[in-house]
């Protein structure tokens, strides 16, 4: 029996959704894609869908391939300016708009307090970064897949769609702990919107597995922070 019928659609699906990097010729080798992924998640490497590997691909999610360490993407994309505009295209009924106004607000400066980068809010018209929740297939080619799994993505800077985020609407988007934290959730999408991959160490803001910190005393990983140095430099103090 060929070993890839022993594996559901799903997580044949995400193997090759979240860990696209290994390849043979005439197909893919599904005990190397289980390994890199058992490898990146720091679970016992054995190329085998057990039940650990099985629990770690239902956690939620966001929804980009990710690596070793703090990572940029390939090419290293970074913005060629400090001032970003960002623009929310619509909102989650789920939150009254003052609160996603604020969640998006401070997802910005968890960046911006240690770099030179300042994000400016406008209301209409172009912004390098858009913001907007969706269901199911938005247009971007990577559709969401309902509550729970992925629950947002963004791209790299770059023309177009570079830097754009979005959030599955099918979750249940709150300012605490019950449901999904959107502060959280922005804060490492906005990463990416600024040129960083995943990070493999779990403490992480960008570990590509959600989890929940207090918003109240958030305060950015070294990882994430010296990824973010490393493409903008470090916050220019005033005297």
């Amino acid at each position: 029996m060929n070993p890839e019928s022993k594996v559901s659609f799903y997580f044949q699906d995400y193997l090759h959704r979240f860990f696209p990097s290994i390849n043979k010729v005439g197909g893919w080798d599904l005990e190397e894609k289980i390994k890199e992924m058992q490898k990146f998640f720091h679970l016992t490497v054995t190329g085998k869908l057990n039940s650990q590997t099985e629990e770690m691909m239902a956690r939620p999610r966001c929804g980009v391939p990710g690596v070793l360490d703090y990572s940029t993407f390939p090419g290293t994309p970074r913005w060629r300016k400090n001032v970003l505009t960002y623009r929310i295209l619509n909102y989650t009924p789920d939150l009254p708009r003052s609160m996603v106004v604020k969640a998006i607000k401070k997802a910005f400066q968890v960046w911006s307090d240690v770099t030179p980068l300042r994000f400016q809010n406008v209301a209409r018209g172009e912004a390098d970064i858009l913001i907007r929740f969706a269901h199911g297939a938005h247009g971007d080619q990577s559709p969401f897949d309902g509550r729970g799994g992925v629950l947002a993505h963004a791209f790299a800077p770059s023309p177009g769609i570079g830097g754009d985020a979005h959030f599955d609407e099918a979750e249940k988007w709150s300012q605490n702990h019950i449901g999904t934290n959107l502060f959280l959730v922005a804060a490492h999408e906005f990463g990416h919107s600024l040129g960083l991959g995943h990070s493999n160490v779990q403490g992480a803001l960008t570990y590509p597995i959600y989890r929940y910190w207090d918003p109240n005393t958030f305060v950015l990983p070294d990882d994430d922070r010296q990824g973010i140095q490393r493409l903008y430099g470090r916050k220019r103090e005033n005297f």
